[in-house]
């Protein structure tokens, strides 16, 4: 006797349809997994036997096969257990096989038959509905998770034994609806709840630095800040999401896909996520964590900040070799990571934010602090910047030297008194506000940018690249001779000739303006300090 059920795994962060064969023949009795399954789908025999006889079945006696196909796939997971349960209980004609034809089936059993939840339910019921599956048989625990999706009927189980009238069940589902995250009167809430405690108006002094976070938000920017302990940087960084606007569709569903397989989805959502993630891992973490890993590789943390912010609080603190693997996805925007077991490509398209001290004491340099004298050698200076590397602070847009704010001279911080002068315009024509004043000049920059940017096929002026640059850079010719006179002066990298070009093309839109003007060339400059 035969059968067949569909149910999914996760292969990275998509799922993927698995083919669940049952045969059952005469001869001793024994269940046997094949199809490349991991030890936690061996002992799925065991969980399966107990389910079936403690919700009322039969589980048969005779040479049980099981078959997870395609074969060459290595799986692994609790997913398959549901599936696995009601393959035998339709081979052994307990139930009735054509119910379950157009239907996916996942889920974890318990020894008493109640069906767990799992992670990276989304990721499989998105399969689902590729593969125009009409039915998700799935943990009713999960079910919350899974009406995101629309399109699709939904059968949630507490307890194996519900299959008894899982014919009634198949009739009784509903069409749902896509559901962003819990409404947007929900939305409205949660941004008016974050605006209140964490707001840019918190901040005293600093709108150069203000100024600069504005600018990173409207262009999704890379931001490295460096200063004495206590000038506000991380304050600066930790308010940044309250000026960032929520996730479009696409975006909402790839974070909420990722934090789903994860397994770090808040238990009260109901909908996808909305605002972008902010991850900010500690320096002690491994390259695992930060990358992504593992013998079947799992999403790390610049996987988990995809369309969000990655910050990196003491940035110097971490090694350097961790250091250096983050130059590849802030180029790429994904990370590939081969492993004997497999070889998944992660997503990883994020707002890098760090920040740093001039020295481990942190008073280098900062003559500002009459109170306090760097305690430092030469020595331990040199061996502490060094953990910076050129190449990877060449791939930061904007990098600010933070200090005291009522010291703040713009005449500390520029290469020539002309720049100074054009920028110093700029910055007292643009005055900074709270969360919400900044949050809404970030969303008219970016819906303007948006206009343009489409034709290239990508959302944010980060993300311009060669040809594409070139048509939306749009310099004046006073812009293009102050960029190249900075260019020859200072030997700077074209990586930086171009992430400078990309700064300017923000600053241009957030006023609306299709061209780059010198002014926005100079401004643009400011924030390359760590170089000019």
């Amino acid at each position: 006797m035969y059968s067949l059920t569909h149910s999914a795994t996760i292969v990275g962060i998509d799922g993927k349809k698995i083919a669940v064969e049952v045969d059952i023949a005469n001869g001793l009795p024994q269940l046997t997994i094949v199809g490349l399954p991991d030890p936690a789908i061996r002992e799925a025999v065991e969980r399966v036997r107990a389910a079936i006889k403690n919700s009322g079945f039969q589980f048969p006696l005779g040479r049980i096969t099981v078959n997870l196909a395609p074969a060459n796939l290595r799986k692994e997971g609790t997913s398959f257990d549901l599936a696995i349960a009601i393959g035998i209980l339709t081979a052994s004609g307990q139930l009735r096989n054509d119910l379950f034809a157009d239907a996916l089936v996942i889920g974890e059993l318990s020894l008493d038959g109640t069906v767990q939840p799992l992670a990276g339910v989304l990721a499989m019921i998105e399969e689902a509905r590729k593969e125009q599956f009409r039915y998700i048989i799935l943990p009713k625990d999960n079910i919350q998770e899974a009406i995101c999706l629309s399109g699709l009927h939904y059968i949630g189980l507490k307890q194996l034994k519900q299959l008894t009238n899982v014919n009634d069940l198949l009739h009784s589902t509903t069409h749902t609806a896509l559901a962003i995250v819990n409404s947007e009167s929900e939305t409205n809430k949660w941004m008016n709840q974050m605006t209140q405690q964490l707001d840019y108006s918190d901040v005293i002094g600093q709108q150069v630095a203000l100024r600069a976070m504005l600018i990173a938000a409207s262009g999704k920017h890379n931001v490295l800040l460096s200063g004495a302990p206590g000038t506000g940087k991380t304050m600066m960084v930790r308010r940044l999401p309250s000026i960032l606007p929520p996730l479009d569709e696409d975006e909402a569903l790839a974070v909420t896909k990722i934090y789903s397989i994860s397994g770090k989805l808040p238990s009260h959502l109901n909908g996808l996520l909305a605002m972008p993630p902010f991850r900010a891992p500690h320096h002690t973490i491994s390259s695992a964590g930060l990358i992504g890993g593992g013998i079947i590789p799992k999403p790390g943390e610049i996987t988990l900040a995809h369309h969000g912010i990655l910050f990196l609080d003491e940035l110097l603190e971490f090694p350097r070799q961790l250091l250096e693997m983050l130059r590849q996805p802030l180029e790429d925007r994904f990370v590939n990571i081969s492993r004997t077991r497999a070889a998944v490509t992660f997503p990883a398209s994020f707002m890098l934010l760090a920040s740093y001290n001039p020295c481990p004491c942190g008073f280098f340099n900062q003559s500002l602090y009459h109170d306090q004298r760097c305690t430092c050698s030469s020595i331990q200076i040199s061996r502490y910047l060094s953990k910076l590397s050129g190449p990877l602070r060449d791939r930061f847009d904007m990098q600010l030297h933070i200090a005291k704010p009522i010291h703040l001279q713009m005449n500390n911080m520029i290469p020539t008194p002309d720049v100074q002068l054009l920028a110093q315009n700029n910055f007292q024509s643009s005055p900074l506000h709270s969360s919400a004043a900044m949050r809404l000049v970030v969303m008219q920059a970016r819906q303007y940018s948006l206009q343009r940017n489409k034709q290239f096929a990508i959302k944010y002026n980060s993300e311009l690249n060669g040809a594409a640059l070139r048509r939306a850079a749009s310099l004046e010719p006073n812009a293009k001779t102050l960029l190249l006179h900075v260019f020859d002066h200072f030997q700077l990298s074209m990586r930086s000739y171009d992430r400078i070009i990309k700064v300017a093309r923000t600053i241009a839109d957030m006023e609306q303006n299709e061209s780059i003007t010198e002014q926005h060339i100079a401004e643009a400059l400011q924030y390359r300090q760590m170089e000019l």
